[in-house]
């Protein structure tokens, strides 16, 4: 037995309206556009619509994040090739346009709105997490040295992407790659 009134969630198309445009506002606007009244004048959806499925500019990033694909790199057998190529992935990402605006977006929202911090881990560690699954891949158990040899890879390349607003460095990026399995090959240094 169904029950009547509104369905739980917007419908598809609406849907798809929505994130498109507010993705579109991010990406020229940044994310201090991403308002239900700013969404209801590119889109015409209704502004009760959005206002009761995208409430704040954090609920359009959370949605934006939950769609957002996350392509994965096909392992190959060999840990160390496999790395490699999720950080040829990363670079890729951080090199596109959505992901550096969502990172850049998140951080403003972020000082702004305590409560956009743990969205802003919650992407970051989307980010992290083929890189923290190939090292595992390597052989590491324990998950303090997993993490700092993640942080040792990706962070450089979030510091670029993020903070110098400068192109990824796929090459200083395999650098790290190699330095960080250097030290999980010697853990005595």
């Amino acid at each position: 037995m169904s029950k009547p009134g509104r369905p739980a969630g917007p419908a598809a198309d609406t849907e798809e309206i929505v994130l498109t445009a507010a993705l579109d506002l991010l990406l020229t606007e940044g994310g201090t556009a991403l308002t239900p009244q700013r969404l209801h004048t590119v889109t015409g959806v209704a502004r009760t619509t959005i206002y009761r499925h995208w409430p704040t500019p954090r609920d359009v990033l959370a949605a934006l994040i939950s769609v957002a694909p996350h392509p994965a790199a096909r392992p190959t057998g060999d840990p160390v090739a496999d790395l490699h190529a999720e950080v040829d992935l990363l670079c890729d990402r951080l090199r596109d346009k959505p992901v550096a605006a969502f990172l850049r977006a998140l951080v403003t929202a972020s000082s702004t709105d305590p409560e956009c911090a743990p969205l802003r881990r919650r992407y970051v560690l989307d980010l992290f997490a083929p890189v923290h699954r190939s090292i595992r891949a390597l052989g590491l158990d324990a998950e303090s040295d997993i993490e700092e040899a993640a942080t040792a890879i990706v962070s450089p390349l979030l510091v670029d992407a993020l903070l110098l607003d400068r192109a990824v460095d796929r090459q200083r990026a395999h650098r790290a790659v190699d330095d960080a399995l250097t030290r999980i090959a010697d853990p005595i240094r």
